[in-house]
């Protein structure tokens, strides 16, 4: 029986190590959190870091892993990269993780390779913040501040207005939300957001789905709806295709998932992120098998295994994904959830945060408290389902 080590045992983890159960693995989840939930899906649960690599590579060796794969994360990438190479596994390389995960490294080979992105400044202290700010102010752009090592929202922030005192609260917050302590400082591209997943097999980029992006909007830019495929114009679509598959040649990714971010700019699409993994927010897990019948998830894992994977389009339907907005306080009461599931093409309804837990501003993925997935014939069908369902739950605070 062939050995898979999934980094990560979150809720977000659990599609993964449950589909390579499917594929007859014996599955090792590794994650810091002892109750971890998708540990009681895994066969050997391992209580590491993810980010610890020399652990992590301890615990590869000694179980004699056969593949080594992480979804919907980022932090993990450079542990992933360093096992394959140490134990000859296939997977992106470590300068390819460095350049997935780290803001800056990512701008500078995606400019090196003509691939369009936003005027940008990679910062490491608060002279250098303001300096970078004056320069986009001075072209007339509006700045966005990025740490330049995180993910899932956190840490973003929008320059509204440059009062001394509003700029130092912004870099000390995205400083704090940075591991690093680096920063990005760029151009506020306005405009359509969408995301691509894609797969690529020895060096092909394949196109699997494009997802249009619903976020808070300003400050903090929360993803808060999904829908696929985009509605965008055809010849729209073939720009961002081209330049999603140039910007996984850039970054380096030959073999394995990518999840990248791209903003439809009055100039064209340009890049916002590129992750060398799996798309998170259920995009890869529910909502591209629901459109496409493709099962990324599985692809994904055949591949870190060294096996033949199947990424031909088997439905042709619409998916959505909507979050709950709640009131600020302590939950106390949830209503409703057997009556959404009810609605019809409702796939999936998730109470994240529970009775007794926080309902709070959302200002990053980890402060949604529930979501709907729906499937049907279009997009506009998909999202009333979604808005039906989401009606019908009710989320009591105290405030």
């Amino acid at each position: 029986m062939k050995k898979l080590m999934i980094l990560g045992a979150s809720v977000l983890q659990i599609p993964a190590i449950v589909e390579a159960k499917k594929l007859g693995l014996y599955v090792i989840a590794v994650d810091m959190n002892p109750n971890a939930e998708g540990f009681s899906y895994a066969d050997k649960k391992v209580v590491v870091s993810t980010t610890d690599t020399e652990k992590v590579l301890e615990e590869a060796k000694k179980n004699k892993i056969d593949g080594i794969i992480t979804i919907a994360s980022d932090r993990p990438m450079t542990t992933v990269a360093k096992v394959a190479k140490e134990l000859d596994l296939i997977g992106i390389d470590e300068k390819t993780a460095i350049n997935a995960t780290n803001k800056s490294k990512m701008r500078d080979a995606l400019k090196a390779y003509g691939v369009p992105i936003p005027m940008y400044f990679s910062v490491e202290d608060y002279d250098q913040y303001i300096k970078a700010i004056d320069n986009l102010r001075n072209k007339k752009y509006k700045c966005i501040v990025k740490p330049a090592d995180n993910s899932g929202s956190r840490g973003i922030r929008l320059v509204e207005n440059y009062d001394i005192d509003q700029l130092k609260k912004i870099y000390d917050y995205c400083k704090k939300n940075s591991n690093s302590g680096k920063l990005v400082v760029e151009e506020y591209m306005q405009g359509p957001e969408v995301s691509v997943e894609t797969i690529s097999r020895n060096g092909t980029c394949n196109v699997i789905q494009i997802t249009d992006k619903l976020t808070t909007g300003a400050p903090y830019f929360v993803e808060i709806g999904h829908n696929q495929p985009s509605q965008l114009p055809i010849d729209i679509i073939e720009k961002i295709k081209k330049v999603a598959i140039d910007a996984n040649k850039a970054v380096g990714i030959e073999n394995g998932p990518s999840h990248t971010e791209i903003k439809v700019t009055k100039d064209g699409p340009k890049i916002v992120e590129l992750g060398a993994r799996l798309g998170g927010d259920n995009i890869t897990t529910h909502l591209v098998p629901y459109s496409t019948g493709i099962n990324m998830v599985e692809a994904s894992i055949k591949i870190a295994l060294g096996e033949d994977v199947d990424i031909t389009k088997k439905i042709n339907m619409a998916s959505a994904a909507r979050y709950k907005k709640c009131d600020i306080g302590k939950i106390i009461k949830i209503t409703g959830v057997d009556q959404a599931n009810k609605i019809q093409g409702v796939k999936d309804v998730k109470i994240v945060h529970g009775v007794g837990e926080e309902s709070r501003q959302i200002k990053s993925s980890n402060d949604r408290v529930a979501y709907v997935i729906s499937q049907a014939e279009n997009t506009s069908k998909a999202t009333l389902y979604c808005e039906k369902a989401l009606e019908k739950i009710k989320i009591e605070v105290e405030k």
